[in-house]
Protein backbone atom coordinates (compact mmCIF):
# COMPACT_ATOMS: atom_id res chain seq x y z
CA UNK A 1 0.00 0.00 0.00
CA UNK A 2 2.83 2.36 0.87
CA UNK A 3 4.53 1.62 -2.51
CA UNK A 4 1.54 2.89 -4.53
CA UNK A 5 0.77 5.61 -1.92
CA UNK A 6 4.31 7.24 -3.08
CA UNK A 7 3.80 6.33 -6.45
CA UNK A 8 1.00 8.46 -6.74
CA UNK A 9 2.44 11.65 -4.84
CA UNK A 10 5.54 11.01 -7.52
CA UNK A 11 3.37 10.94 -10.66
CA UNK A 12 4.37 13.11 -13.15
CA UNK A 13 7.50 14.36 -10.91
CA UNK A 14 9.93 10.95 -11.23
CA UNK A 15 10.55 10.11 -14.81
CA UNK A 16 13.11 7.71 -16.39
CA UNK A 17 14.58 6.14 -19.12
CA UNK A 18 11.88 3.79 -20.79
CA UNK A 19 15.00 0.82 -21.33
CA UNK A 20 14.23 -1.94 -23.56
CA UNK A 21 11.10 -3.25 -22.00
CA UNK A 22 8.39 -3.90 -24.71
CA UNK A 23 5.08 -1.75 -24.12
CA UNK A 24 2.85 -4.69 -22.25
CA UNK A 25 0.41 -5.06 -20.25
CA UNK A 26 1.15 -5.39 -16.19
CA UNK A 27 -0.59 -5.83 -12.69
CA UNK A 28 1.06 -4.44 -10.15
CA UNK A 29 -0.40 -5.47 -6.61
CA UNK A 30 0.87 -4.25 -2.91
CA UNK A 31 2.36 -6.16 -0.74
CA UNK A 32 -0.57 -6.95 1.21
CA UNK A 33 -3.48 -7.17 -1.46
CA UNK A 34 -5.64 -4.48 -1.22
CA UNK A 35 -4.29 -2.69 -3.90
CA UNK A 36 -4.33 -3.38 -7.70
CA UNK A 37 -2.91 -1.02 -10.38
CA UNK A 38 -2.79 -2.58 -13.96
CA UNK A 39 -1.84 -0.29 -17.12
CA UNK A 40 1.27 -0.89 -20.12
CA UNK A 41 4.56 -0.69 -18.68
CA UNK A 42 6.70 2.12 -19.98
CA UNK A 43 9.76 1.69 -18.64
CA UNK A 44 11.38 -0.28 -15.51
CA UNK A 45 15.45 0.97 -14.40
CA UNK A 46 15.59 -1.88 -11.57
CA UNK A 47 13.92 0.50 -8.51
CA UNK A 48 11.05 1.97 -10.27
CA UNK A 49 8.55 0.94 -12.64
CA UNK A 50 6.89 3.27 -15.16
CA UNK A 51 2.82 2.67 -16.00
CA UNK A 52 0.80 4.37 -18.37
CA UNK A 53 -2.83 4.01 -16.24
CA UNK A 54 -6.44 5.05 -17.01
CA UNK A 55 -5.16 7.83 -14.11
CA UNK A 56 -2.22 8.92 -16.26
CA UNK A 57 1.59 8.39 -16.24
CA UNK A 58 2.50 6.74 -12.73
CA UNK A 59 5.97 5.98 -11.37
CA UNK A 60 5.91 3.11 -8.80
CA UNK A 61 8.59 1.60 -5.88
CA UNK A 62 8.95 -1.79 -6.82
CA UNK A 63 9.88 -3.18 -3.50
CA UNK A 64 6.13 -2.01 -2.35
CA UNK A 65 4.75 -4.59 -4.82
CA UNK A 66 4.19 -7.61 -7.02
CA UNK A 67 4.24 -7.79 -10.89
CA UNK A 68 2.34 -10.08 -13.01
CA UNK A 69 1.25 -9.95 -17.26
CA UNK A 70 3.76 -10.30 -20.09
CA UNK A 71 5.34 -6.63 -19.52
CA UNK A 72 6.93 -7.65 -15.89
CA UNK A 73 10.63 -7.61 -16.32
CA UNK A 74 13.05 -9.84 -14.63
CA UNK A 75 13.71 -8.13 -11.39
CA UNK A 76 16.87 -11.21 -10.58
CA UNK A 77 18.56 -10.38 -13.71
CA UNK A 78 18.33 -7.11 -14.34
CA UNK A 79 19.90 -5.49 -17.42
CA UNK A 80 19.87 -1.61 -16.81
CA UNK A 81 20.62 -0.04 -20.25
CA UNK A 82 21.45 3.43 -21.67
CA UNK A 83 21.77 4.92 -25.04
CA UNK A 84 24.15 7.81 -25.77
CA UNK A 85 24.41 9.96 -28.93
CA UNK A 86 26.34 13.00 -30.19
CA UNK A 87 29.50 13.68 -30.46
CA UNK A 88 31.80 11.35 -32.13
CA UNK A 89 35.12 12.46 -30.68
CA UNK A 90 33.19 12.10 -27.10
CA UNK A 91 31.49 8.60 -28.04
CA UNK A 92 34.39 7.00 -30.34
CA UNK A 93 37.23 8.29 -27.66
CA UNK A 94 36.45 9.44 -24.35
CA UNK A 95 33.40 7.51 -23.00
CA UNK A 96 34.87 3.79 -23.52
CA UNK A 97 37.90 4.47 -21.75
CA UNK A 98 35.54 6.31 -19.22
CA UNK A 99 32.87 3.01 -19.10
CA UNK A 100 36.10 0.46 -19.26
CA UNK A 101 37.58 2.30 -16.03
CA UNK A 102 34.43 2.13 -14.14
CA UNK A 103 33.91 -1.16 -14.84
CA UNK A 104 37.63 -1.97 -13.86
CA UNK A 105 36.67 -0.08 -10.48
CA UNK A 106 33.76 -1.96 -10.08
CA UNK A 107 34.12 -5.35 -10.98
CA UNK A 108 32.39 -5.85 -14.23
CA UNK A 109 34.29 -6.87 -17.50
CA UNK A 110 33.61 -4.95 -20.59
CA UNK A 111 32.79 -6.38 -23.98
CA UNK A 112 31.67 -4.43 -27.20
CA UNK A 113 29.44 -5.48 -29.57
CA UNK A 114 29.79 -3.10 -33.21
CA UNK A 115 26.86 -1.65 -35.07
CA UNK A 116 26.96 0.05 -38.55
CA UNK A 117 26.69 4.18 -39.08
CA UNK A 118 28.87 4.83 -35.90
CA UNK A 119 26.69 2.46 -33.71
CA UNK A 120 28.09 0.29 -31.06
CA UNK A 121 27.49 -1.10 -27.60
CA UNK A 122 29.82 -1.51 -24.02
CA UNK A 123 28.43 -4.59 -22.65
CA UNK A 124 29.16 -4.99 -19.13
CA UNK A 125 29.07 -8.10 -16.92
CA UNK A 126 29.75 -9.17 -13.36
CA UNK A 127 33.02 -10.41 -12.42
CA UNK A 128 31.76 -13.43 -10.29
CA UNK A 129 29.03 -15.21 -12.34
CA UNK A 130 29.17 -13.54 -15.68
CA UNK A 131 25.99 -12.33 -16.04
CA UNK A 132 25.07 -9.11 -17.63
CA UNK A 133 24.57 -5.99 -15.67
CA UNK A 134 24.36 -3.09 -18.30
CA UNK A 135 24.35 -2.52 -21.63
CA UNK A 136 25.55 1.24 -23.42
CA UNK A 137 24.31 1.90 -26.68
CA UNK A 138 26.31 4.53 -28.51
CA UNK A 139 25.48 6.54 -31.86
CA UNK A 140 28.30 8.78 -32.24
CA UNK A 141 27.83 11.27 -34.63
CA UNK A 142 27.39 14.88 -33.94
CA UNK A 143 26.14 17.59 -31.33
CA UNK A 144 22.91 18.17 -33.57
CA UNK A 145 22.00 14.66 -34.12
CA UNK A 146 22.47 13.56 -30.53
CA UNK A 147 19.94 16.63 -29.76
CA UNK A 148 17.32 14.89 -31.97
CA UNK A 149 17.69 11.25 -30.74
CA UNK A 150 16.66 13.06 -27.49
CA UNK A 151 13.73 14.52 -28.63
CA UNK A 152 12.74 11.46 -30.87
CA UNK A 153 13.61 9.47 -27.55
CA UNK A 154 16.01 7.54 -29.14
CA UNK A 155 18.88 9.06 -26.35
CA UNK A 156 19.06 8.75 -22.89
CA UNK A 157 21.88 11.32 -22.48
CA UNK A 158 23.65 13.59 -24.91
CA UNK A 159 27.57 14.07 -25.96
CA UNK A 160 28.07 17.58 -27.32
CA UNK A 161 30.71 19.89 -27.86
CA UNK A 162 28.73 23.17 -27.39
CA UNK A 163 26.06 24.36 -25.27
CA UNK A 164 22.10 22.94 -25.95
CA UNK A 165 20.82 25.78 -28.29
CA UNK A 166 17.83 27.97 -27.48
CA UNK A 167 15.39 25.82 -29.42
CA UNK A 168 16.46 22.57 -28.65
CA UNK A 169 15.81 23.78 -24.83
CA UNK A 170 12.40 24.95 -25.30
CA UNK A 171 11.60 21.31 -27.88
CA UNK A 172 13.45 19.36 -24.39
CA UNK A 173 10.55 21.72 -22.37
CA UNK A 174 8.03 21.08 -24.45
CA UNK A 175 8.62 17.38 -25.07
CA UNK A 176 8.13 16.79 -21.12
CA UNK A 177 12.01 16.50 -20.90
CA UNK A 178 12.63 19.19 -18.24
CA UNK A 179 15.11 22.11 -18.54
CA UNK A 180 18.24 21.06 -20.09
CA UNK A 181 20.15 23.86 -18.42
CA UNK A 182 18.76 23.73 -15.22
CA UNK A 183 20.55 21.77 -12.18
CA UNK A 184 21.40 18.32 -12.51
CA UNK A 185 20.40 18.56 -16.49
CA UNK A 186 24.05 18.65 -17.74
CA UNK A 187 27.37 18.02 -16.32
CA UNK A 188 31.00 19.33 -18.28
CA UNK A 189 32.86 16.09 -18.69
CA UNK A 190 36.38 17.63 -19.69
CA UNK A 191 37.17 20.58 -20.76
CA UNK A 192 39.17 21.34 -24.63
CA UNK A 193 39.84 24.16 -26.98
CA UNK A 194 39.53 25.67 -30.30
CA UNK A 195 42.52 26.59 -31.76
CA UNK A 196 44.27 28.07 -34.84
CA UNK A 197 46.89 25.46 -36.46
CA UNK A 198 48.81 25.72 -39.45
CA UNK A 199 51.67 23.38 -40.77
CA UNK A 200 54.97 23.39 -39.17
CA UNK A 201 56.97 25.44 -42.01
CA UNK A 202 54.08 28.01 -41.66
CA UNK A 203 56.22 30.91 -40.82
CA UNK A 204 53.23 32.77 -38.96
CA UNK A 205 53.66 31.88 -35.53
CA UNK A 206 50.77 34.58 -33.81
CA UNK A 207 47.35 36.12 -34.55
CA UNK A 208 44.80 37.96 -32.58
CA UNK A 209 41.49 36.04 -32.65
CA UNK A 210 39.65 39.14 -34.58
CA UNK A 211 42.48 38.32 -37.42
CA UNK A 212 41.37 34.76 -37.26
CA UNK A 213 38.27 35.78 -37.48
CA UNK A 214 38.54 38.13 -40.67
CA UNK A 215 40.27 35.35 -42.33
CA UNK A 216 37.61 32.38 -42.38
CA UNK A 217 35.25 35.38 -43.42
CA UNK A 218 36.91 35.69 -46.28
CA UNK A 219 38.20 39.32 -45.79
CA UNK A 220 41.79 38.23 -45.25
CA UNK A 221 42.28 35.93 -48.22
CA UNK A 222 46.15 36.38 -48.65
CA UNK A 223 48.90 34.95 -46.05
CA UNK A 224 51.29 38.42 -46.93
CA UNK A 225 48.77 40.53 -44.56
CA UNK A 226 49.47 38.02 -41.57
CA UNK A 227 53.50 38.64 -42.10
CA UNK A 228 53.81 35.51 -44.50
CA UNK A 229 54.71 34.50 -47.84
CA UNK A 230 52.04 35.66 -51.14
CA UNK A 231 50.02 33.10 -51.41
CA UNK A 232 45.94 32.51 -51.00
CA UNK A 233 44.70 31.61 -47.58
CA UNK A 234 43.50 28.17 -47.74
CA UNK A 235 40.72 27.61 -44.48
CA UNK A 236 39.97 24.19 -42.92
CA UNK A 237 36.48 23.01 -40.87
CA UNK A 238 35.06 20.43 -39.34
CA UNK A 239 32.06 19.90 -41.09
CA UNK A 240 28.94 22.17 -40.57
CA UNK A 241 26.64 19.75 -38.33
CA UNK A 242 29.56 18.91 -35.91
CA UNK A 243 29.24 20.58 -32.23
CA UNK A 244 33.00 21.59 -32.73
CA UNK A 245 32.29 23.40 -35.83
CA UNK A 246 28.75 24.95 -34.48
CA UNK A 247 31.55 26.32 -31.27
CA UNK A 248 34.28 27.58 -33.38
CA UNK A 249 31.39 29.46 -35.12
CA UNK A 250 29.72 30.95 -31.25
CA UNK A 251 33.14 31.81 -30.02
CA UNK A 252 35.27 33.05 -33.68
CA UNK A 253 33.42 34.80 -35.70
CA UNK A 254 30.24 35.79 -34.11
CA UNK A 255 31.63 37.75 -31.36
CA UNK A 256 33.13 40.03 -34.56
CA UNK A 257 29.46 40.28 -36.30
CA UNK A 258 30.94 38.20 -39.40
CA UNK A 259 29.68 35.24 -41.39
CA UNK A 260 31.92 32.52 -42.28
CA UNK A 261 33.37 32.19 -45.66
CA UNK A 262 31.71 29.51 -48.28
CA UNK A 263 35.05 28.55 -49.12
CA UNK A 264 36.18 26.30 -46.72
CA UNK A 265 37.25 22.86 -46.88
CA UNK A 266 35.37 20.66 -44.12
CA UNK A 267 36.87 17.10 -42.74
CA UNK A 268 34.75 14.62 -41.36
CA UNK A 269 37.37 13.55 -38.84
CA UNK A 270 39.72 16.26 -37.02
CA UNK A 271 42.71 13.81 -37.76
CA UNK A 272 41.72 13.95 -41.30
CA UNK A 273 41.71 18.09 -40.61
CA UNK A 274 45.03 18.00 -38.73
CA UNK A 275 46.92 15.90 -41.61
CA UNK A 276 45.71 18.18 -44.25
CA UNK A 277 46.98 21.11 -42.46
CA UNK A 278 50.18 19.65 -41.76
CA UNK A 279 51.33 18.47 -45.12
CA UNK A 280 49.91 22.06 -46.84
CA UNK A 281 51.93 24.70 -45.63
CA UNK A 282 49.23 27.82 -47.29
CA UNK A 283 46.55 26.01 -45.20
CA UNK A 284 45.20 27.34 -42.00
CA UNK A 285 42.51 25.24 -39.99
CA UNK A 286 40.47 25.50 -36.51
CA UNK A 287 40.06 22.35 -34.43
CA UNK A 288 40.31 21.32 -31.36
CA UNK A 289 43.30 21.16 -29.09
CA UNK A 290 43.26 17.70 -28.03
CA UNK A 291 42.98 16.93 -31.63
CA UNK A 292 45.68 19.27 -33.07
CA UNK A 293 47.43 16.37 -34.48
CA UNK A 294 51.03 17.47 -36.29
CA UNK A 295 50.22 21.25 -36.77
CA UNK A 296 51.45 23.56 -35.04
CA UNK A 297 49.00 25.73 -32.78
CA UNK A 298 48.81 29.66 -33.51
CA UNK A 299 49.24 32.01 -30.54
CA UNK A 300 46.54 34.42 -30.00
CA UNK A 301 48.10 37.87 -29.62
CA UNK A 302 46.50 41.51 -29.56
CA UNK A 303 47.79 44.92 -29.94
CA UNK A 304 48.80 45.54 -26.26
CA UNK A 305 51.53 42.75 -26.21
CA UNK A 306 49.61 40.14 -24.43
CA UNK A 307 50.02 36.69 -25.90
CA UNK A 308 47.79 33.23 -25.22
CA UNK A 309 48.87 29.91 -25.65
CA UNK A 310 46.07 26.76 -25.51
CA UNK A 311 47.57 24.79 -22.82
CA UNK A 312 46.06 22.56 -19.70
CA UNK A 313 46.21 25.05 -17.39
CA UNK A 314 44.98 28.11 -19.46
CA UNK A 315 42.48 26.01 -20.69
CA UNK A 316 41.63 24.98 -17.57
CA UNK A 317 41.75 28.74 -15.90
CA UNK A 318 39.83 29.92 -19.36
CA UNK A 319 42.84 32.38 -19.40
CA UNK A 320 42.92 30.88 -22.81
CA UNK A 321 39.86 32.88 -24.67
CA UNK A 322 38.20 30.18 -26.96
CA UNK A 323 37.73 26.98 -24.56
CA UNK A 324 35.47 24.55 -25.20
CA UNK A 325 33.56 22.62 -22.85
CA UNK A 326 32.61 18.62 -23.16
CA UNK A 327 29.10 18.18 -22.57
CA UNK A 328 26.82 15.86 -21.40
CA UNK A 329 23.27 16.54 -21.00
CA UNK A 330 20.44 14.32 -19.73
CA UNK A 331 16.63 14.92 -19.30
CA UNK A 332 14.20 14.90 -16.50
CA UNK A 333 13.84 11.13 -15.80
CA UNK A 334 15.55 8.73 -13.86
CA UNK A 335 18.53 6.98 -14.95
CA UNK A 336 19.26 2.95 -14.40
CA UNK A 337 21.25 2.84 -10.92
CA UNK A 338 24.58 1.52 -12.74
CA UNK A 339 24.29 4.85 -14.51
CA UNK A 340 24.73 6.99 -12.06
CA UNK A 341 26.86 4.87 -10.64
CA UNK A 342 28.91 5.29 -13.77
CA UNK A 343 28.16 9.56 -13.94
CA UNK A 344 28.82 10.28 -10.26
CA UNK A 345 32.59 8.16 -10.80
CA UNK A 346 33.11 10.38 -14.08
CA UNK A 347 33.46 13.12 -11.51
CA UNK A 348 36.07 11.63 -9.47
CA UNK A 349 39.66 11.90 -9.37
CA UNK A 350 40.44 8.35 -11.27
CA UNK A 351 37.76 9.62 -14.24
CA UNK A 352 40.44 12.44 -14.82
CA UNK A 353 43.57 10.81 -14.96
CA UNK A 354 41.81 8.92 -18.03
CA UNK A 355 40.72 12.40 -19.38
CA UNK A 356 44.11 13.67 -19.13
CA UNK A 357 45.66 9.94 -20.55
CA UNK A 358 42.91 10.32 -23.64
CA UNK A 359 44.68 14.05 -24.29
CA UNK A 360 41.68 16.35 -22.53
CA UNK A 361 41.62 18.79 -19.99
CA UNK A 362 40.89 17.59 -16.60
CA UNK A 363 38.63 19.29 -14.33
CA UNK A 364 41.56 18.64 -11.23
CA UNK A 365 41.88 21.60 -9.35
CA UNK A 366 45.43 22.52 -9.53
CA UNK A 367 47.49 25.34 -7.18
CA UNK A 368 49.72 27.58 -8.90
CA UNK A 369 52.51 29.49 -6.82
CA UNK A 370 53.16 32.63 -7.74
CA UNK A 371 56.96 32.06 -9.21
CA UNK A 372 55.23 29.93 -11.83
CA UNK A 373 52.93 32.42 -13.19
CA UNK A 374 54.69 34.15 -15.49
CA UNK A 375 54.48 37.62 -15.76
CA UNK A 376 51.47 38.48 -14.48
CA UNK A 377 52.86 41.25 -11.80
CA UNK A 378 54.92 42.43 -13.72
CA UNK A 379 52.56 43.03 -16.40
CA UNK A 380 50.17 44.47 -14.01
CA UNK A 381 52.75 47.81 -13.29
CA UNK A 382 53.77 47.22 -17.28
CA UNK A 383 49.79 48.37 -17.95
CA UNK A 384 48.28 50.06 -14.98
CA UNK A 385 46.50 53.31 -15.96
CA UNK A 386 46.30 56.54 -13.87
CA UNK A 387 42.97 55.25 -12.47
CA UNK A 388 45.15 52.55 -10.95
CA UNK A 389 47.16 53.92 -7.97
CA UNK A 390 50.14 52.61 -6.39
CA UNK A 391 48.61 51.62 -3.52
CA UNK A 392 46.53 49.10 -4.53
CA UNK A 393 49.29 47.67 -6.66
CA UNK A 394 51.22 46.81 -3.87
CA UNK A 395 47.60 46.29 -1.52
CA UNK A 396 47.16 43.00 -4.37
CA UNK A 397 50.84 42.12 -4.72
CA UNK A 398 51.10 41.59 -0.72
CA UNK A 399 47.49 40.20 -0.56
CA UNK A 400 48.18 37.28 -3.22
CA UNK A 401 52.22 36.99 -3.33
CA UNK A 402 51.82 34.43 -0.09
CA UNK A 403 49.05 32.65 -2.10
CA UNK A 404 48.38 30.37 -4.77
CA UNK A 405 46.17 30.24 -7.55
CA UNK A 406 43.75 27.31 -7.85
CA UNK A 407 43.04 26.80 -12.10
CA UNK A 408 39.27 26.74 -11.21
CA UNK A 409 38.25 30.30 -12.03
CA UNK A 410 34.79 31.50 -13.20
CA UNK A 411 33.65 34.12 -15.97
CA UNK A 412 30.17 35.21 -16.62
CA UNK A 413 27.90 34.81 -20.12
CA UNK A 414 28.57 37.46 -21.73
CA UNK A 415 26.52 40.50 -20.97
CA UNK A 416 24.92 38.43 -18.20
CA UNK A 417 25.31 38.00 -14.11
CA UNK A 418 25.35 34.46 -15.20
CA UNK A 419 27.66 32.09 -14.83
CA UNK A 420 28.88 30.06 -18.50
CA UNK A 421 28.91 26.86 -18.55
CA UNK A 422 32.57 26.17 -17.57
CA UNK A 423 32.36 28.18 -14.21
CA UNK A 424 28.84 26.52 -13.33
CA UNK A 425 30.52 23.01 -13.13
CA UNK A 426 33.59 24.80 -11.39
CA UNK A 427 30.68 25.46 -8.80
CA UNK A 428 29.75 22.01 -8.44
CA UNK A 429 33.68 20.81 -8.58
CA UNK A 430 34.91 23.23 -6.23
CA UNK A 431 31.70 22.65 -3.50
CA UNK A 432 32.77 18.57 -3.62
CA UNK A 433 36.13 19.72 -2.88
CA UNK A 434 35.21 21.37 0.33
CA UNK A 435 32.29 18.99 1.18
CA UNK A 436 35.31 16.27 1.51
CA UNK A 437 37.48 18.31 3.63
CA UNK A 438 40.43 19.51 0.82
CA UNK A 439 40.50 22.82 2.35
CA UNK A 440 39.62 22.67 5.79
CA UNK A 441 41.84 24.87 7.85
CA UNK A 442 42.92 27.06 4.84
CA UNK A 443 41.85 30.22 3.48
CA UNK A 444 40.00 30.51 0.28
CA UNK A 445 39.65 33.54 -1.34
CA UNK A 446 37.42 34.43 -3.82
CA UNK A 447 39.49 37.33 -6.13
CA UNK A 448 37.39 39.44 -8.30
CA UNK A 449 38.64 41.34 -12.26
CA UNK A 450 37.18 43.17 -14.49
CA UNK A 451 38.04 44.46 -17.74
CA UNK A 452 39.20 48.17 -18.07
CA UNK A 453 36.42 49.51 -19.70
CA UNK A 454 34.55 52.66 -17.70
CA UNK A 455 35.83 54.03 -14.36
CA UNK A 456 38.20 52.08 -12.09
CA UNK A 457 36.16 52.12 -8.96
CA UNK A 458 33.23 51.13 -10.74
CA UNK A 459 35.29 47.95 -11.98
CA UNK A 460 36.14 46.91 -8.58
CA UNK A 461 32.96 47.28 -7.34
CA UNK A 462 31.54 45.07 -10.19
CA UNK A 463 34.04 42.52 -9.73
CA UNK A 464 33.22 42.34 -6.10
CA UNK A 465 29.64 41.78 -6.34
CA UNK A 466 30.62 39.13 -8.86
CA UNK A 467 33.07 37.71 -6.15
CA UNK A 468 30.38 37.96 -3.77
CA UNK A 469 28.27 36.08 -6.01
CA UNK A 470 30.66 32.94 -6.80
CA UNK A 471 31.30 32.61 -3.07
CA UNK A 472 27.37 32.63 -1.94
CA UNK A 473 27.17 29.83 -4.84
CA UNK A 474 30.05 27.82 -4.36
CA UNK A 475 28.96 27.89 -0.26
CA UNK A 476 25.19 27.15 -1.31
CA UNK A 477 26.28 23.99 -3.40
CA UNK A 478 28.76 22.50 -0.84
CA UNK A 479 25.46 21.56 1.38
CA UNK A 480 27.38 18.82 3.81
CA UNK A 481 30.59 21.02 4.11
CA UNK A 482 31.93 22.60 7.51
CA UNK A 483 32.43 25.95 6.47
CA UNK A 484 33.67 26.96 9.53
CA UNK A 485 36.46 24.81 9.53
CA UNK A 486 37.61 26.86 6.17
CA UNK A 487 38.82 30.90 6.05
CA UNK A 488 36.58 32.17 3.63
CA UNK A 489 37.11 35.34 2.27
CA UNK A 490 36.34 37.41 -0.65
CA UNK A 491 38.59 40.93 -2.29
CA UNK A 492 38.28 42.41 -5.43
CA UNK A 493 41.04 44.37 -7.83
CA UNK A 494 39.26 45.51 -10.63
CA UNK A 495 41.17 46.20 -13.81
CA UNK A 496 44.48 45.81 -11.79
CA UNK A 497 45.38 42.96 -13.41
CA UNK A 498 44.60 42.05 -17.10
CA UNK A 499 45.60 39.03 -18.72
CA UNK A 500 44.78 40.01 -22.71
CA UNK A 501 44.24 42.99 -24.14
CA UNK A 502 41.21 45.09 -23.36
CA UNK A 503 40.97 45.94 -27.25
CA UNK A 504 38.46 42.99 -27.93
CA UNK A 505 35.25 41.46 -26.55
CA UNK A 506 37.61 38.43 -26.53
CA UNK A 507 40.12 39.71 -24.52
CA UNK A 508 37.87 42.01 -22.37
CA UNK A 509 35.89 38.46 -21.95
CA UNK A 510 39.18 37.34 -20.38
CA UNK A 511 39.38 39.83 -18.04
CA UNK A 512 36.27 39.70 -16.80
CA UNK A 513 36.54 37.00 -13.76
CA UNK A 514 37.26 35.45 -10.53
CA UNK A 515 39.95 33.85 -9.55
CA UNK A 516 40.38 31.72 -6.60
CA UNK A 517 43.22 31.87 -4.28
CA UNK A 518 44.59 29.58 -0.89
CA UNK A 519 46.88 29.96 1.55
Amino acid sequence: MNGLKRAAISAALLLFTAGASAAQDIALTSRDGSVELSGTLLGFDGEFYRVETDYGELTVDSSGVSCAGPGCPNLANFVAEVRFSGSATMGAVLMPALIEAFAARQGYTVSREEGDSGRFALLLSREDDGKLAARFDFRASNTNEGFADLLADEADVVMALREVRREERINAREAGLGDLTGANRSRVLALDAVVPVVAPSNPVKQISPLTLARVFSGEIKNWQRLGGPDAPIELHLPTADSGLSQAIVDQVLTPAGLELSTDVTRHAMPDALAEAVARDVFAVGITSYAEQGETEVLTLGGNCGFALDAARRTIKTEDYPLTAPMFLYFPARRLPLITREFLAFTRGPSAQIVIRRGGFVDQTPEEIPVEEQGNRFANAIITAGAETPLEELQRMTATLVPMARLTTSFRFEAGSIRLDAQSRSNVQQLARALEQGQYDARRLMFVGFSDGEGAARANREIALRRAEAVQRAVSAAAVTANLSRIDLRVDAFGEAMPIACDDSEWGRQANRRVEVWVR
